[in-house]
């Protein structure tokens, strides 16, 4: 019988040695001992932040006076023996040790005994000693792999902002990293303005950080980063009940150049105490070596918005404008062009002084801003005209914002002025250039100027749009 018993384990050991997975050892274990001992009941005790297998006869390690043989076997990495003179069995508990520390503690109970023969006792622990050893080089094969794969998301991260791609694409990007790595319900980046009393979240968040529903966990953590500049983590968030949306878990950390804070990070999940700790310390090394890229991506993004954007008025250049039009023309079926000039400037740059002059052009610019939609491209054509392309847009809708427009300003503007509008058009069909668009514009703008100023006029058409 002895004789089988150490073929068994002979033949367990190769089969442990030859694996690095976990389930795969706990499973071999369990085996043989049931094959060993089919009337002695056996358990793995493992402690939380261990492995939990549903299929397996697994409980968790648990500190507490009711399991103190168990503990002193975790504790000491040698054999205990509890014996039961009213329940009339005895349970052996031996852990399961490698060369660097004790990873559970295997539960053998034999009924109807008072005592482990010496014999047993010495085989469960050459077993537990071998499985202790095999799930140690599991362990450390799992935290290489786990740490080369950090390794590569920070190397990757750091190199795609350090790529000059659109911040938008580098954002999206950094967000969709860290939500496969970390499995978070939300990611969000944030940006302090310059008095730090107001965060601007970034694109590449995820969606709920774009609605009003957020604002209670992005103001919780702005002030504790204005108290404090440490990360922050967090098992189970205690927010009032009416405002709480339902994340728990929450891990934030502060983007910090030059030992100045820039804004910060925030993961968040449903569930409390999802992220571990390793997770924790991953996050603060991702922000860590990407905080100077992202500073540079959000610096890089600020000064190409100054190259295509009238540094006055805050609409686009004439050069952004010619490049967007002239792809438009390439991919859509048709758009509307108005081209827009404030009558009589020169006299009111006289009148009341170029500063004054600047204040309307910013008056202008603004209403321009509040008639046209986010695709819609406004650009300061030169001096005091400005322009509107409409992508995708017909005459007849076009023709109806410049009337818009042209009634906004005499309506509005302080002091009083008025604004003359040539309108122009193209369609996929009919064969044209974006130079002509242009021109044909130019022209009617200038029959309105002629013909009495304050008007509409659209191209080729020698009538005017009042």
């Amino acid at each position: 019988m002895d004789v089988e018993k150490y073929k068994e384990l002979f033949e367990l050991s190769e089969k442990l040695h030859s694996t690095l997975n976990v389930d795969t050892i706990l499973g071999e274990l369990f085996v043989t001992l049931k094959e060993v001992y089919p009337n002695y009941s056996s358990h793995l005790l493992l402690s939380l932040e261990n492995y939990h297998h549903s299929d397996m006869p697994i409980i968790d390690l648990e500190y507490d006076s009711e399991n103190m043989t168990v503990i002193r076997a975790y504790e000491s990495g040698e054999i205990q023996i509890e014996t039961s003179e009213t329940c009339k069995h005895a349970a052996l508990y031996a852990p399961l040790k490698g060369k660097s520390g004790v990873y559970g503690v295997i539960q053998v109970i034999a009924p109807e005994v008072t005592g482990f023969p010496d014999g047993e006792a010495e085989f469960i622990q050459l077993l537990s000693t071998s499985a202790g050893s095999a799930l140690e080089n599991a362990k450390i094969h799992q935290q290489s792999k786990k740490t080369i794969s950090d390794l590569q998301l920070i190397n990757n991260t750091s190199h795609k902002l350090n790529s000059n791609q659109p911040l938008v694409d580098t954002m999206i990007y950094m967000s969709e990293q860290i939500k496969r790595s970390f499995e978070a319900d939300e990611v969000g980046f944030f940006l302090f303005t310059k008095d730090q009393l107001d965060a601007k979240v970034l694109p590449g968040s995820t969606p709920f950080f774009f609605t009003q529903q957020s604002q209670i966990y992005i103001d919780y953590i702005k002030v504790q980063f204005q108290q404090d500049n440490e990360p922050l983590f967090i098992g189970d968030l205690n927010l009032p009940q009416h405002l709480h949306a339902g994340f728990h878990s929450v891990m934030a950390v502060p983007v910090v150049v030059s030992k100045k804070m820039r804004g910060f990070s925030i993961i968040m999940h449903q569930d409390p105490y999802f992220f571990p700790f390793e997770a924790f310390k991953l996050l603060q090394s991702l922000v860590y070596h990407s905080s100077i890229a992202l500073t540079n991506a959000l610096l890089r993004d600020e000064l190409e918005k100054l190259v295509i954007t009238d540094h006055l008025t805050k609409l686009h250049s004439r050069k952004y404008l010619d490049e967007k039009i002239e792809k438009s023309m390439n991919i859509d079926e048709e758009g509307t062009f108005i081209l827009i000039d404030i009558d009589n400037f020169k006299e009111i740059n006289d009148t009341y002084g170029h500063q004054i002059g600047d204040v309307i052009l910013v008056q202008v610019a603004n209403l321009i801003k509040e008639s046209i939609r986010e695709s819609d491209i406004g650009a300061r054509w030169g001096g005091e005209e400005l322009a509107i392309y409409l992508p995708r847009v017909s005459l007849e809708s076009g023709v109806s914002i410049a009337k818009r427009i042209l009634y906004k300003v005499s309506e509005c503007s302080d002091p009083h002025i008025t604004v003359s509008c040539g309108v122009s058009f193209w369609k996929k069909d009919q064969q044209d250039t974006y130079h002509y668009l242009f021109k044909r514009a130019d022209e009617a703008l200038y029959r309105a100027k002629e013909t009495g100023k304050n008007k509409v006029v659209i191209q080729g058409d020698p009538s005017v749009v009042c």
